[in-house]
């Protein structure tokens, strides 16, 4: 017998000894079948060299996911006894140890594959003398150090293929001009370094799934390069004449200099281009002066154009609107330095365009009434015009954000009825919401954000439709007055209400009853006022995350039957990485609207623009609040932040706050708390921040790590009080007590921004900004809100 082949049968157990005694054998294959969940048997080898010491004629081996893990470090000396090997194919074997010089003894050897393998370690210089190797591939095998140049510049080696071996280090040799590379794979690794101009010969290139180098030649037709460290300039490339090369990604490096012409001269059929995430300087795509056509007119099929997240500063080109000769549909310049849109300029036929992060300024441009998504956000503009609502009639998500646009909201952004998602946030916009916004496209519109401006108006005036599908809805940061319309009773798919800091005057909104999948409801600094009884027994908002009643006039007794209700808090966090998820807005296209909320721990308000969902917190603080802590609330086992400071709650602290495991925020602070802490408070190791003084507490207080972490104004203004952290100087009388401090107010409060990313997560990239710092709160800052979003959230 010479060829075996008994691979993908499903067998498990141990290969039988006998086979062995196949002397004659040419061709061994016992592959078993890829590990998953559906099939647990395995094929095991337990004595490597025992099974091949006598197949001395065999040339192709194909042990892949076969256990190999009983032969450790001498699997390579087991395969010394095979001087005729050609193929070898021991992928996921759980094979460990160094890759050694045994192997050097197989000159035959032209296919190695070892990927998948995550015990090896390197050495693999010697296989630079294999003389017919023509396949290597030892990707996701956890190989660490400098890979050897030699390896790439083996004249018959046509697939190397080292991806995802994150610690593995490189750099791109000098390619001999009788090179054979064909495909060439480095993602995931740490190859970094300047481009070779020896690049030139490797003419033979066909296929780049690459994301580490840079290569263009005559029959290259893919190019993706991204997320590398290559640095410098690109070179000039003289001999770039890739005629086929349709979808070129430079994006992600460390490239600089101005964009080479030589790049795109004679590539005519490019559909895609993406040069997003370099340092490059200049907009240099265009030729001289003493040229008519620009260079990237030549691109006739050009659909898709990025070179966001650069340092291109200056004018946009009017020339780059006519690109792809009408074919470009996609066009991303966000995060440059560009001021202005060269005139005169007409946009046209582009679907997405994406300008957000510059310094353009003036007016909103108009864009094509064909362009279904427009992000001018973080910019300088500082008006819209008024008959922008004539270039919007396919527009389905248009952002303007975070600018510096004043006056009206124009009447004729009614007429874009497809609206899924418009963003006109943090301006300085005036006069009132125009009615017709909310009543001609609360059918396709589901994000509505107009917060921080200054937008004025009686809110009852809005009439939300019975077809309404509004999920998220921001008008907090205006002058906004009158109650909150009942009509918004019909948007039941509402998951997200902003309303803080405005003049609203109204009860708690029970009749929002109908809204059952409300994960945000914040009412912060209006003035909402009488007691919170929902008394019907459908009412529920099982999946309400973050609540803050904070700076009204809320009263009475908190409700018990309403705070049970909130099924997601008394859930603990889940560990599983895949469940973890951040609230939003899915668009078609795999596009998502990530939702902003603020929190306030200890007068601090942070504002995330990435909200996990597993992020739970409860502000019912400055109001009018009165009676005992509700014992159930100690069931909210996934709550991360509850204040509930600045009222008049009486009674003890209640024992079940031991069960709030997750929390890291707790603020009882000003209230008329009395009897002892409860000892299970001992027990919330993540507990960051506590206040509970000024109340009316006594004894000792309860011995731990944790507790005795605080500093004694946590615990300050209780005259019964004792014990550490508290010393006698810091426990103070009855009669010396000072006046309670006032509720802080707006603007007392040191905002922070951070986690700061485009609020449209598309892939366009992120941006960390702290927009105001205070210096007051600096160690503040760092010790708690990095640790308080960071590291238990990862936003």
């Amino acid at each position: 017998m010479t060829y075996l082949n008994l691979s993908q049968g499903g067998f498990a157990g141990k290969i039988p000894i006998e086979i062995s005694s196949l002397t004659r054998l040419v061709t061994l294959d016992l592959s078993g079948r890829e590990r998953s969940r559906g099939f647990s048997g395995r094929i095991e080898i337990p004595n490597l060299s025992l099974l091949l010491q006598n197949l001395t004629e065999l040339r192709e081996l194909h042990l892949d996911q076969v256990d190999l893990s009983a032969s450790r470090a001498e699997w390579c000396k087991a395969l010394s006894f095979l001087p005729n090997l050609q193929v070898l194919s021991l992928s996921g074997c759980d094979l460990s140890g160094p890759i050694n010089h045994y192997l050097a003894k197989l000159r035959s050897l032209s296919v190695i594959r070892l990927h998948y393998n995550y015990g090896l370690s390197s050495g693999t210089e010697f296989l630079a003398n294999l003389t017919n190797l023509k396949a290597l591939d030892l990707s996701e095998c956890g190989l660490q150090g400098k890979f050897p140049e030699k390896i790439l510049q083996v004249p018959t080696l046509k697939t190397l293929d080292l991806s995802i071996n994150q610690l593995l280090q490189g750099s791109l040799p000098n390619f001999p001009k009788n090179s054979s590379l064909r495909n060439l794979i480095l993602s995931g690794t740490g190859f970094s370094g300047t481009l070779p101009d020896s690049i030139g010969n490797l003419e033979n290139l066909t296929r780049v799934e690459v994301r580490r180098s840079l290569f263009i030649l005559p029959n290259l037709e893919m190019l993706r390069l991204s997320n590398n460290q290559f640095e410098n300039q690109l070179p000039e490339l003289s001999n770039v004449s890739s005629s086929v090369l349709f979808d070129l990604d430079l994006s992600g490096n460390r490239l600089e200099g101005p964009v080479p012409i030589s790049l795109f001269f004679e590539l005519r059929n490019l559909y895609t281009l993406d040069l997003s995430s370099n340092k490059f300087s200049r907009l240099k795509l265009a030729s001289s002066k003493s040229r008519v056509i620009p260079i990237l007119k030549n691109q006739s099929q050009l659909s898709v154009l990025d070179i966001s997240n650069n340092q291109i500063s200056g004018e946009i080109p009017n020339w780059i609107w006519k690109v792809g000769s009408g074919n470009l549909y996609f066009l991303n310049l966000s995060h440059n330095l560009l001021v202005s849109l060269q005139e005169p300029y007409s946009i046209s036929g582009i679907g997405l365009l994406d300008l957000h992060s510059n310094q353009l300024r003036g007016n909103i441009p108009p864009m094509s009434p064909n362009t279904s998504y427009v992000d001018y956000s973080h910019n300088n503009f500082t008006s819209i015009p008024a008959d922008i609502g004539n270039f919007m009639s396919e527009t389905a998500f248009f952002s303007a954000a975070n600018n510096s646009l004043a006056g009206v909201i124009p009447e004729s952004v009614c007429k874009a009825t497809y609206f899924q998602v418009l963003d006109l946030s943090n301006n300085n916009l005036s006069g009132k919401i125009p009615a017709c916004l909310i009543t001609k496209s609360s059918n396709t519109l589901g994000v509505l954000n107009l917060g921080r401006n200054n937008l004025d108006g009686t809110l009852s005036d809005t009439i939300f439709p019975g077809n309404c599908g509004l999920q998220i809805l921001d008008l907090s940061g205006n002058q906004l007055e009158g109650v909150v319309p009942k009509s918004l009773a019909n948007c039941n798919m509402l998951q997200v209400l902003d309303l803080r800091n405005n003049h609203i005057s109204d009860n708690f909104p029970c009749w929002l009853r109908n809204a059952s999948i409300l994960q945000v409801l914040v009412l912060r600094s209006n003035n909402f006022s009488g007691h919170i009884r929902c008394l019907r027994n459908n009412f529920s908002w099982p999946l309400l995350q973050i609540v803050d009643l904070a700076s009204n006039k809320f009263s009475g007794r908190l409700s018990r039957k309403w705070l049970l209700t909130m099924e997601k808090m008394m859930v603990a966090e889940t560990k599983s990485g895949s469940e973890l998820n951040h609230l939003g807005y899915d668009m078609s296209s795999n596009r998502f609207y990530e939702v902003s909320v603020t929190v306030t721990v200890r007068s601090v308000v942070i504002m995330l623009l990435k909200v996990p969902n597993i992020f739970t917190s409860i502000d019912f603080s400055s109001n009018n609040f009165e009676g005992p802590i509700p014992e159930e609330m100690g069931q909210f086992k996934s709550l991360y932040a509850l204040n509930m400071s600045h009222n008049a709650l009486t009674g003890s602290i209640p024992s079940s706050f031991g069960n709030l495991k997750q929390i890291e925020s707790l603020d009882l602070s000003m209230n008329n708390l009395s009897g002892k802490i409860p000892s299970q408070l001992a027990s919330l190791n993540f507990l960051s921040v506590l206040n509970l003084s000024y109340n009316n507490l006594v004894g000792k207080i309860p011995t731990s790590t944790q507790l005795q972490s605080f500093s004694p104004t946590s615990y300050e203004g209780n005259k019964g009080l004792y014990g550490p952290p508290l010393t006698n100087e810091s426990q103070t009388r009855p009669s010396e007590l000072p006046p309670s401090p006032p509720p802080a107010s707006s603007d007392e409060i040191d905002w922070f921004f951070i986690a700061m990313s485009i609020g449209f997560a598309v892939g366009f990239g992120a941006v960390v900004s702290p927009l105001m710092f205070s210096v007051q709160v600096n160690k503040w800052y760092n010790d708690l809100i990095y640790k308080f979003i960071y590291r238990r959230f990862r936003v």
